[in-house]
């Protein structure tokens, strides 16, 4: 039962980290156009993809390294990397939420602003990537470490 979950928690770190780095390179790729309409079309699917990929991926994560963690008979919070890793996945989740995900409606919705009526604000649109960007590496970085806590077993 513990590789079984085991795989399905690494299968989860796969898709989660994936999703959140190939989100990064399409909005980046689409960003260098400086065209609404791609711009539009690259934030929908990375919103998109975090329905499909990225939030799927956290709870199996949550759900599968929580039940590897219990049949190994580790002690949740006082096993270090484990607590450790989950304080910085739950710190992603966290900024994901609260930063990230509304950063992502809002260079949406002004893309699509944009391609209704033929006005993009790119300045705007900068700015709001920049805080996007500051965020987002933030919430890819912080379940990165908690890979590395994952792996070494410091």
């Amino acid at each position: 039962m513990y590789l079984a979950l085991k795989v399905l928690h690494v299968m989860g770190v796969v898709a989660f980290l994936g999703n959140i780095t190939t989100g990064l390179f399409w909005h980046a790729h689409a960003a260098r156009t400086r065209d609404p309409k791609l711009l539009f079309h690259s934030m929908d699917g990375i919103l998109r993809s975090d329905r499909w990929f990225t939030n799927p991926g956290a709870i199996l994560i949550a759900v599968t390294g929580v039940l590897a963690a219990l049949n190994a008979h580790l002690p949740i919070l006082r096993t270090h990397w484990i607590a450790g890793g989950l304080a910085l996945f739950i710190a992603s989740g966290i900024i994901f939420v609260a930063r990230v995900t509304p950063l992502q409606k809002q260079m949406r919705a002004l893309a699509a602003a944009g391609v209704e009526t033929g006005a993009f604000d790119h300045a705007r649109y900068e700015a709001l990537t920049r805080k996007w960007e500051l965020w987002g590496g933030a919430a890819l970085l912080t379940p990165l470490a908690a890979l590395v806590l994952m792996v070494l077993k410091p």
